[in-house]
């Protein structure tokens, strides 16, 4: 039985690509789901199928919300994965499908092959993940976004590297499995975040993964409200960066040990401004809504 349930008949596309986010272990900064939300913003996008969550949630850890509608009924919002489509018009060679919600808490395996059956189902020939990741870097640098993929040709064609990294994975690492398994060509992309603004969502890493995606998919984004969201991010932690000296230090050593050549690295620890860290991102957290100077 399919837990999968479409909004009418499967439309057809022109040579799909599905681009999928989850939030949770896989979206530091909600850097890969703030993408994803932009790329649907950006083109003719509307809702195709959703997964019922029913089966792949525990409500106790990703508990569903009430809202009012109209001020008066009740209704409830249960934890979604959502397929949307996007077709990018003639320019492009090939149309979107975007699939974003919340990593799930349980069935992975069915869960993965699910989502891959709707791929099939739409015709889609390449699948590409996004996700962001804690890393020792500097806010002050560009965001390094790094390219992973399993498939050989696809390495090549697309100047990716093969991953290296062995240990914990989330519903993104069980995707690309089942991908590999129905000979579907999977690909990644991994911003990395500094970990000392890692509380705060980062729109900076977000706009480099679109970026990033746009390169891959042929498809061009356009992405204006993000880059201003970036230009407002990066001002305020330069700002609160700027107020205090120890982290100030961090940013400093963080520079002077960035190497280009590096990859991103997965698994790493946490450097050893991690205590000034947590403090640094609680006083964020704490500005996060106060109005920037000329907007009150």
């Amino acid at each position: 039985m399919s837990h999968m349930h479409w909004e009418g008949e499967p439309p057809r596309l022109r040579s799909p690509i599905l681009v999928c986010a989850f939030a949770g272990w896989n979206d530091a900064a909600s850097a890969a789901t703030t993408a994803i939300e932009a790329v649907a913003a950006s083109l003719d996008s509307r809702i195709a199928a959703r997964l019922d969550p029913e089966e792949f949630y525990d409500f106790q850890v990703n508990r569903p919300t009430i809202r009012l509608v109209d001020g008066l009924t009740r209704r409830i919002d249960w934890p979604s994965n959502t397929l949307v489509v996007a077709e990018t018009g003639p320019s492009a060679e090939h149309d979107l499908v975007l699939l974003s919600g919340l990593e799930p808490n349980l069935r992975w395996r069915t869960f993965a092959r699910e989502i891959i059956d709707a791929a099939e189902t739409l015709g889609v020939e390449m699948c590409v993940s996004l996700g962001s990741l804690i890393a020792d870097v500097a806010h002050t640098q560009p965001v390094p976004v790094t390219g992973l993929a399993s498939d050989e040709l696809l390495l090549q064609r697309l100047d990716m590297q093969r991953s290296s990294y062995e240990g914990p994975t989330g519903i993104v690492g069980v995707l690309h499995e089942e991908c590999r398994l129905r000979g579907i060509p999977a690909a990644s992309l991994w911003a990395a975040i500094p970990h000392y603004v890692a509380a705060v969502p980062n729109p900076k890493a977000a706009l480099a993964l679109l970026r990033r995606l746009e390169g891959l998919t042929g498809v061009a984004l356009e992405a204006s409200e993000l880059e201003d969201a970036m230009e407002r991010f990066e001002r305020q932690i330069d700002r609160a960066v700027a107020a205090n000296p120890e982290i100030e230090e961090l940013v400093r050593r963080l520079e002077a040990e960035h190497d280009d050549d590096d990859d991103l690295p997965f698994g790493q620890d946490v450097p050893s401004g991690d205590a000034i860290a947590r403090e640094f991102q609680k006083y964020l957290r704490q500005r996060a809504d106060e109005p920037e100077e000329g907007q009150e």
